[in-house]
């Protein structure tokens, strides 16, 4: 498959030399799903480093969370149409069917979401992704993309026989791959405003680039359709960036447009994260944080609003 090809398409599988080599490698796919009461976000993905390959899915929910480890023979992928399976489950920008029965872990999941009305960025070939034309740069240690911003959600999950219904829901997908995560970052992502119909995310992280590092920053916040975006390669500056153990309080400007983000954990649970294509470093996500929003036109508000079920990562070392 071209490269030009995989690149103008980020949710397909952009690994498939590391199935045949034992270089550091990752990638994953993450697909989070809300309802009222309910949020529930599946992690599948591989992992490679020199010694071995696996698959394995996360999962984490208000209360807990789970790594489900795979034989790297489990995992299979199609480019047309798009999905990926391990063991039993299924996942694809249209529905995922999820199946996981861990009897040491008192863990078994089996149930389906489907996902339509999607709401994405805008894309262009200088912009193939969230990335924009760093996405170019070839052996980026952790390359991101953003495959749905928001989409409406049906079906439902039998979670240890504990029924989540997700009828009239929304979800959310991205990616990442490479073969680290970035050392210290902050990530968080919302589309559950009051009364809005609204999506938001944003990422600000220390970014390795051959002899030096620099803090790059990625954040898109989509209004009824319109898309404001804030990132290192369109001009926008990093104006604060208060980040403590468990909140942040950052403000972004571009133009004319001012962008604050106030979030703090709720809840968090342990996911493993890669370094060096092996799972071996622990991270803590909240999927049930709070997000307030506010975007400013000079002195003027566009929107001011908060969201509940945000995912907020903070990773500080």
């Amino acid at each position: 498959m071209k490269k030009s090809f995989l690149m103008k398409n980020p949710e397909l599988f952009q690994g498939e030399r590391y199935l045949k080599e034992n270089k550091n490698y990752f990638e994953g796919w993450y697909f989070k799903n809300t309802n009222i009461n309910e949020t529930i976000s599946f992690i599948p993905g591989i992992n490679v480093d020199e010694k071995e390959k696996k698959a394995f899915i996360q999962v984490i929910t208000k209360d807990s969370s789970y790594f489900v480890d795979y034989n790297i023979k489990d995992f299979k992928y199609s480019h047309n149409p798009f999905y990926i399976k391990i063991g039993n489950s299924i996942f694809s920008k249209e529905k995922i069917y999820v199946d996981i029965t861990e009897n040491n872990k008192n863990l078994k999941i089996i149930g389906n979401i489907c996902y339509f009305d999607s709401t994405n960025i805008n894309r262009n070939f200088l912009n193939p992704n969230i990335m924009g034309p760093f996405s170019y740069i070839p052996n980026m240690e952790c390359n991101h993309a953003i495959l749905c911003m928001k989409n409406k959600t049906s079906g439902v999950i039998q979670f240890n026989n504990i029924e989540m219904n997700f009828n009239n829901g929304t979800g959310y997908i991205e990616k990442d791959w490479g073969y680290s995560f970035p050392k210290a970052y902050i990530w968080c992502q919302g589309n559950d405003f009051k009364e809005s119909n609204a999506s938001f995310m944003v990422s600000v992280a220390n970014i390795p680039f051959k002899f030096f590092s620099f803090q790059g920053f990625i954040c898109v916040l989509i209004i009824d359709g319109r898309e404001y975006k804030f990132t290192t390669y369109n001009n926008a500056k990093l104006i604060k960036y208060n980040v403590f153990n468990n909140s942040i309080d950052i403000t972004l400007k571009k133009g004319e447009y001012w962008l604050n983000i106030k979030s703090e954990y709720s809840s968090e649970n342990k996911l493993l994260a890669p370094v060096k294509g092996k799972m071996a470093k622990d991270i803590f996500e909240s999927i049930t944080s709070l997000i307030h929003v506010t975007l400013l036109k000079g002195k003027d508000i566009v929107f001011e609003n908060t969201s509940k079920n945000c995912g907020l990562e903070i990773v500080q070392k």
